[in-house]
């Protein structure tokens, strides 16, 4: 007889205290069971309580926020055409573009069977759109923080009425510096509001920040702090930095991966990295800053149809992104900071699937590794990398043995002088030279001026001047 405890069954959404038309959307979207922070978060939050929420990346933290959102506001939902019955009552903030469609995605399907509204706004595109989108009268808006502060500034939007504020990846956003934004636009907003901070992980700074705009926040921490998925296998390999390239492809051909998501350190690395795969054969695409909105955006969307096999990105694709059935997710370079390489990994493994992270270790990334160790608290297995002949090897050099000739004397120096051919002579140049008898001055020489003729009279007197008739001279 088996001793082993039976599974607890995860709870399903219909358990909720969720209008019917937001059960029908969720499960229009294929999910019946809530995840671990879903359980814990929803109830808290349709009570009314502000939230800390700390779960692993790809446990579904945006329904966790979004549903129990939607279900306060349905008490306004209205079908009037009226800007004024539409103001904004939930403000949503990202850290990144990507991570702000993909919130406003998340939100526009659960809200399909409402009237509630929605809208995100992000920079690298023209204002004027969302400009008139937000004058139309939005209920739910979700943004970036400075492309916010622009539409503040030129007054398209009013934060008033704002009832309910979430601060998505939040330990980002005071990454990359977005704590003085994030400050203003806190600054607009009613004292009396429900505020929620979600994030992957919490760092010292992030407690800080929940002490000061939240109000008796309630914790819910669904995993051991910076911990990865368990549903990820991760592998760590010794290469070197000339080796990584074909470790890549190596690894893609080996373990018959149709798509990876390939994380580099820098943009420029990113753009060249790209560019060398694709000289390989390998169908690839770039994602980082540089890119403008519109290219990162179809760069995406041709990864998610299948189209491109590997994407190759900087960290500004490592939040949010929510790729279905992606398998692998390798790490090129090893990240500066820690906690992103939790974010990395977090692509692929979602929503309990499986999942492979491999990661390339140069002799210069070992600090980095170590730092990793501390933050997972996981002892890491660098394995070294095992190549196949993939590589054409050069033809090997002779050996001194293997030369059959003997050795040339070596020719005296005046013998090794190529001689000058009988055909090239020329008597003029055979010459030695030979001066002219009237021999010129030379060109730098300033030539003798010619002598003024004698005049009569004392040396010491000047010649007069000449003057004009018109001014009393002759």
């Amino acid at each position: 007889m088996s001793n082993d405890p039976t599974p607890v069954e995860a709870p399903r959404f219909d358990t909720l205290a969720l209008d019917p038309k937001l059960l029908r959307a969720v499960a229009d979207s294929g999910y019946l069971s809530m995840t671990p922070i879903q359980a814990k978060a929803i109830p808290l939050v349709i009570d009314g309580r502000d939230v800390m929420g700390a779960a692993q990346t790809g446990t579904g933290k945006t329904a966790a926020f979004t549903l129990p959102l939607l279900q306060r506001m349905l008490q306004h939902e209205n079908p009037s055409t009226s800007p004024a019955r539409h103001p904004v009552r939930a403000l949503v903030l990202t850290p990144t573009r990507e991570l702000a469609v993909q919130v406003a995605e998340n939100v526009a399907k659960y809200a399909k069977q409402t009237q509630l509204r929605s809208l995100v706004v992000f920079g690298g595109v023209d204002m004027k759109p969302q400009t008139a989108e937000l004058k139309a009268g939005v209920e739910v808006l979700i943004a970036t923080p400075g492309r916010l502060l622009d539409h503040i500034e030129a007054k398209n939007c009013a934060l008033h009425q704002v009832e309910y504020v979430v601060l998505d990846e939040a330990d980002r956003m005071l990454d990359i510096g977005f704590l003085p934004d994030l400050q203003r636009i806190l600054s607009y907003l009613p004292k009396q509001r429900q505020t929620l901070l979600f994030s992957a992980t919490f760092s010292p700074e992030i407690r800080k920040l929940a002490q000061s705009y939240l109000q008796d926040p309630v914790t819910v921490e669904v995993a051991a702090r910076n911990a990865t998925a368990s549903t990820v296998e991760q592998h760590f390999f010794s290469v070197s930095d000339d080796d990584k390239r074909r470790a890549v492809r190596q690894s893609l051909r080996e373990r018959k991966l149709s798509q990876a998501l390939v994380f580099v350190n820098s943009k420029l690395g990113a753009a060249r990295l790209a560019r060398s795969f694709e000289r390989d054969g390998i169908k690839t695409a770039a994602l980082h800053g540089d890119k403008s909105q519109d290219e990162r955006l179809k760069a995406l969307e041709a990864f998610k149809r299948g189209e491109v096999e590997l994407l190759v990105a900087t960290d500004v694709a490592a939040r949010g992104l929510d790729i279905v059935d992606l398998p692998a997710v390798i790490n090129f370079d090893v990240p500066f900071n820690a906690e992103d390489y939790v974010h990395r990994i977090g692509r692929t493994g979602r929503a309990g699937q499986s999942g492979l992270a491999i990661t390339l270790v140069a002799r210069d990334d070992t600090r980095m590794v170590s730092d990793i160790e501390k933050l997972i608290r996981k002892k890491i297995e660098i394995e070294p990398f095992e190549f196949d002949d993939e590589r054409p090897r050069r033809p090997r050099r002779p050996e001194r043995d293997d030369v059959d000739e003997a050795p040339r004397e070596s020719a005296p120096r005046e013998e090794r002088r190529p001689a000058r051919s009988a055909a090239s002579a020329d008597p003029f140049f055979d010459r030695p030279y030979e001066p002219s008898q009237a021999a010129a001055a030379p060109a730098w020489e300033p030539a003798a001026k010619p002598a003024a003729p004698s005049r009569a009279g004392s040396p010491n007197i000047r010649p007069k001047k000449k003057v004009a008739s018109l001014l009393g001279g002759s």
